[in-house]
């Protein structure tokens, strides 16, 4: 495990998945990372790779041949190791192995980078194609955040606010797959209310014209914001229980649709990468 430190905030990383399980306020000890209570969710801030989401029957293709990958992928059930240390950055690294190569035929190696800066923390993930051909992967985030922050909070306390105001629809899933059912959620707004009506389902956008959401106690002021620039797709969930968290993912993937090709290269979402080549990505999380 590893833990950085600065003036403004402490977060813990596990070599488990290079998965953050912390990210405390230094100000008032307020801890913003969902703590993985299995009787709801028993995660804290999971890297999903090879692929976001789920796959039709957990199957998809690769020319002739079938394989099989569950929800998420595997990188988050995977040892990393650390190769980078100092008191305010940690990098972690998954390369493939013969477990990997069974689910998932090609050679690449994983980094992902914390970084804090202020009263926050910079995630990057660099994969890397170390094959003698081209790959196919999706990759995101499936943070968790403690909502609400404090004792005499609900959820309907809190609102999502986006960067600008938008006109976006929301995607639905059936049984995890995307259905084809959309809703016009967003009209012209940047403040969307939170209930637990809202999420009978997970909310899927594609191509915000925000660059960054808030998640924000209208009680407290409280308040913890991603910044996703650059990523096409956003995911918003909780469980529909109750649970006391919502986790906000910026993803480079999409769950399957239940019509669409078992090809991955032809998975709407899927990233191509040439030989020797670098794909880069990095979200921010800034806690208020």
């Amino acid at each position: 495990m590893s833990k950085l430190e600065n003036e403004f905030v402490s977060v813990a990383v596990k070599s488990k998945g290079a998965e953050m399980h912390s990210l405390i306020s230094k100000h008032d000890g307020t801890e913003y990372i969902w703590q993985a209570d299995s009787k709801y969710w028993a995660w804290h801030a999971p890297v999903c790779f090879p692929i976001v989401g789920k796959l039709v029957n957990n199957q998809y293709q690769v020319g002739d041949n079938a394989y099989c990958l569950t929800v998420h992928g595997f990188a988050r059930d995977m040892e990393f190791q650390e190769i980078e240390s100092a008191t305010d950055r940690v990098v972690y690294r998954l390369n493939y192995d013969k477990t990997t190569l069974a689910k998932f035929p090609f050679k690449f190696q994983l980094d992902i980078s914390y970084t804090l800066v202020g009263s926050g923390v910079t995630i990057e993930y660099v994969v890397k194609n170390v094959d003698d051909k081209p790959i196919y992967f999706s990759i995101g985030a499936h943070t968790g955040f403690n909502c609400p922050l404090l004792t005499d909070e609900m959820l309907d306390d809190y609102d999502l606010v986006f960067e600008k105001a938008e006109t976006a629809k929301r995607y639905f899933t059936d049984e995890g797959l995307v259905s084809g059912q959309t809703e016009l959620l967003l009209q012209g707004d940047n403040i969307l209310p939170l209930s637990q009506e809202l999420f009978r389902d997970v909310l899927i956008f594609k191509n915000l014209q925000s660059q960054y959401v808030t998640l924000r106690g209208r009680k407290s002021g409280k308040s913890v914001t991603v910044h996703f620039e650059g990523f096409p797709y956003i995911g918003i969930w909780t469980k529909p229980e109750g649970a006391p968290f919502v986790c906000i993912e910026p993803w480079y993937g999409i769950p399957d649709s239940a019509g669409e090709s078992k090809q991955i290269s032809e998975k709407e979402g899927i990233h191509f990468l040439a030989q020797e080549q670098e794909f880069r990505c990095a979200y921010q999380i800034v806690i208020g």
